[in-house]
């Protein structure tokens, strides 16, 4: 019987290192004051002066934002892409950055209609009728400005820009980037894997470096790449206090476990899948995020509690939920085991959206990777399949036929389908008889060759791949019975070996009296076969 482990502590046995880094982080780049309609209000009558609060004025604001947009392109030759409707953007990327020769630098401005938030102004009628301008918060299909570049420290990444008032805007970057360029920048060696590391010659060094990643770096860029760019906030708007900041909208944390045999990870991989499906249930999912649950009552836990399983291409992937949170588990590339967390929403934690509560969202988004692999367990270790069919093949050649079975190291040189059987009619010793003190093991002389046809048994015929491994001993090839340990004490197999009638039969060990009688006539060449 085997006992089923945790998934975590059979890694143990087999990761060469492992790295926690943030992955991917998309966040919101926006004006404080300039997100509701009284902010808006103020915005007009105090920075633009007008009396009548209208979003009709800020059409000019816009207009000149596309403009200079534009005329940085034209100027800095940088390359100017219309997205299509379906168009993947990180493909166009790709594309661009393999002839980009910088290390810092905009690669192209891509545009494109996306549906956003945005003030629109509609017309109202008082008691007395008469009609004023009021502003609502609203939805619109407006131009965004995509800023794909390059940075010496973050490496690729975009800065997209609404060109509708309160022109918001959204960052996206990737951790493990930033964390090869500091990487390369500290002499560390490493092999680049996508969105991770193949191998590294300090991992703990490099763990130091992921770990440094926080909301001063990211602020940094911001900040560094906004005195670059074109956006329509002035000076004098800046000095008003109306500056960019930073919220978190999507957040990934990853933990990259590098596998010692990558070949066997698959395997390893689609055996905790299958003791696993149960894994997003609310019971499980409790203890992986170490929240309590609701499942009834006014404030029941909202979110589907299921456990999908994705499969893109060949390649399969595990998938949790909770509220709006995601933790997806594949197997990267061959050669690693991937746990990613992404929190969609940092309420579902009771964590506000700003940058600056980064450090409290890591640590529940890496320890819900480390959780996760605790709670799941796996009936068996895949991984030392390989190795123990190698060591059992080496000792069997050491030993040969040393095991009433089909032998793997009778002789390395004999077909694979060769037949052995007994040389001799006599019930030869047992396991146990075998392994006493003063008797050599069994060798490949206490095997005959026979052929598998009833008509004709003679050492001499040409074996059949139909027939099995008989040694002396007179184990029966391929029973149940014969992995039992009290089979040499068994008097079902010692009557049935010695040519007698079994005392009494079970569904495993059952065995007619034909096929008795063959076994018979095995040991007996010379004795008619019965009808």
């Amino acid at each position: 019987m085997t006992v089923a482990r945790s998934v975590h502590d059979v890694l143990d046995e087999h990761v060469r290192f492992e790295v926690e880094c943030i992955d991917r982080m998309y966040l919101n780049v926006y004006v404080p004051g300039l997100q509701y309609a009284p902010g808006l209000v103020a915005y007009v009558h105090q920075q633009l002066g007008l009396p009548i609060a209208s979003t009709a004025p800020l059409a000019k604001i816009t207009e000149a934002f596309a403009g200079v947009v534009h005329r940085y392109a034209r100027d800095n030759n940088v390359a100017w892409v219309d997205f299509a409707k379906g168009q993947r953007k990180d493909d166009v990327m790709h594309e661009h950055l393999a002839g980009f020769t910088g290390t810092d630098g905009v690669v192209f401005i891509g545009r494109a209609q996306e549906k956003t938030s945005l003030f629109r102004t509609e017309k109202r009628r008082d008691c007395n009728g008469d009609a004023y301008p009021w502003i609502v918060k609203t939805t619109g299909v407006v131009n965004q400005f995509y800023f794909y570049c390059l940075d010496d420290d973050f490496g690729p990444f975009f800065l997209k820009f609404c060109s509708y008032f309160p022109y918001n805007a959204k960052l996206c970057i990737n951790g493990n980037e930033w964390a090869k360029r500091q990487a390369a920048k500290a002499g560390i060696g490493f092999t680049p894997l996508d969105n991770g590391f193949a191998a590294i010659d300090d991992p703990a060094a490099l763990q130091a470096i992921c770990d440094g990643l926080g909301p001063d770096q990211i602020d940094a860029l911001l900040r560094k790449w906004l005195a670059r760019l074109p956006h329509p906030f002035t000076a004098a708007d800046r000095q008003a206090g109306y500056r960019y900041d930073l919220s978190m909208l999507q957040v990934e944390f990853s933990l990259t476990q590098m596998l010692d045999k990558p070949l066997s990870g698959r395997v390893f991989f689609e055996q905790v899948i299958r003791d696993n499906l149960d894994v997003g249930r609310p019971d499980q999912v409790a203890l992986v995020f170490d929240r309590r649950l609701m499942r009834r009552g006014p404030r029941a836990t909202p979110g589907l509690f299921r456990t999908r399983v994705i499969t893109n291409g060949v390649t399969p992937s595990l998938h949790i939920d909770y509220k709006h949170t995601r933790i997806k588990q594949y197997h990267k590339e061959g050669k690693a085991l991937r746990t990613e967390t992404t929190i969609n929403d940092t309420t579902d934690f009771s964590i506000g959206k700003r940058l600056t509560n980064l450090p409290a969202l890591r640590k529940i988004g890496f320890t819900a990777n480390r959780r996760l692999l605790r709670v799941q367990s796996i009936s068996h270790d895949p991984i030392t399949g390989p190795a123990s069919l190698a060591c059992a093949w080496v000792n069997n050649a050491a030993t040969p036929c040393s095991r009433p079975c089909r032998c793997f190291g009778c002789n390395p040189t004999d077909s694979p389908t060769k037949t052995y059987a007994p040389s001799s009619p006599t019930c030869g010793p047992s396991r146990r008889t075998n392994s006493q003190p003063g008797r050599s093991p069994m060798t490949c002389e206490d095997y005959a060759p026979v052929a598998s046809s009833p008509a004709s048994r003679t050492p001499t015929d040409t074996p059949s791949p139909t027939t099995a491994c008989i040694p002396r001993c007179s184990c029966p090839p391929f029973t149940t019975d014969s992995c039992r340990p009290d089979w040499p004490n068994s008097p079902t197999q010692a009557s049935r070996h010695c040519g007698k009638p079994p005392a009494h039969t079970s569904r495993h060990s059952k065995t007619s009296a034909t096929q008795q009688d063959s076994l018979h006539n095995d040991a007996h060449p010379n004795t008619p076969t019965q009808t």
